[in-house]
């Protein structure tokens, strides 16, 4: 059984493959490709950490919502349709909605280097806070947003999100969190730095049916 003294639910928002990781090739068939494989390692990394009770998948997308539905998460229509913020709101309100009293973390769907017990790390340091942040690795962005309820959780993401929390009052933890939470991926530069970290398997599978770079030589 998992620890009762840290329940977490995690939403991860996943958008239309379509329109998802435009700065990562021309193709679009390549990006909905990719852009799926970084979800489900996401999604797997967080159903699989300790802390978790519970994964809440936010999206519209037909093929993301039959893969994380086999993966045991629970998926919500993305209906207020508003931007990623209502939907993180959304999401969080879904998932206590289902499971009343546990914690609330948004979780960026682009960490392909995620490993569960890095997630675990850093929503330990997270229970000492009514609402906290993790930045991605350029520092401007967030890559996590943890509450200790819908009440306290007020995601700002976007551009500067980083900023934009902490003007709202949230703590930032980051210097808690391991590299592979911080990694979201944008662009193939982003791709080669998490691969450096070690790729989760759809991800990996996902460039070897797409290869972006060739492999540097011995």
């Amino acid at each position: 059984m998992k620890p009762q003294e840290a329940r977490w639910a995690i939403v991860v928002p996943i958008k239309r493959l379509t329109v998802a990781k435009t700065r990562l090739s021309q193709s679009a068939e390549v990006r909905a490709d990719l852009a799926l494989a970084m979800a489900l390692d996401t999604v797997a990394a967080a159903r699989t950490a300790a802390a978790v009770d519970l994964v809440v998948v936010v999206t519209d997308e037909p093929t993301a919502t039959q893969a994380v539905t086999s993966m045991g998460a629970v998926v919500v229509a993305d209906e207020p349709d508003a931007g990623l913020n209502p939907a993180l709101l959304h999401g969080a309100r879904a998932a206590a909605a289902s499971t009343p009293g546990l914690r609330i973390a948004a979780l960026s769907s682009d960490l392909p280097a995620l490993r569960p017990a890095d997630l675990d790390g850093v929503l330990t340091a997270a229970m000492d806070h009514a609402c906290c942040l993790v930045a991605d690795a350029d520092g401007t962005g967030t890559t996590l947003l943890a509450a200790e309820g819908v009440a306290a959780f007020s995601p700002r993401f976007g551009p500067a999100s980083r900023r934009a929390h902490l003007d709202d009052g949230v703590y930032d933890i980051t210097s808690s969190a391991s590299p592979s939470l911080r990694r979201d991926v944008d662009t193939v530069d982003d791709l080669q730095a998490a691969a450096d970290l070690g790729l989760g398997p759809q991800t990996a599978a996902a460039l070897r049916r797409h290869p972006l770079w060739t492999p540097a030589q011995p």
